[in-house]
């Protein structure tokens, strides 16, 4: 497993929001732009791209889940400090 991974997010609210925009991913919408469009991290500018990070850079519930993704593959809804994480392994 490598030690350095790239990943999009999605930052929201609620969990009842991140699992109804999982459900429109599954359906289709891209996952970038659905970060531009909602999320509520700075990120969104870059359609969630939050660049290569290693473990101890993110939050650990965060960077727990991001590590065990397969690349392609969003997460289901991980909460954090922060609020509900939709996470896409880029690379």
């Amino acid at each position: 497993m490598s030690n350095k991974i790239k990943c999009a997010h999605i930052l929201v609210e609620k969990q009842s929001q991140a699992l109804q925009l999982l459900e429109g991913i599954k359906s289709g919408k891209k996952f970038g732009a659905v970060a531009r469009e909602i999320s509520t991290c700075p990120s969104a500018k870059k359609e969630g791209d939050l660049g290569y990070f290693t473990k101890g850079m993110m939050v650990k519930e965060f960077e727990e889940v991001a590590f065990k993704l397969e690349i392609g593959q969003v997460s289901d809804p991980v909460k954090t400090q922060f609020g509900y994480h939709l996470i896409k392994r880029l690379a």
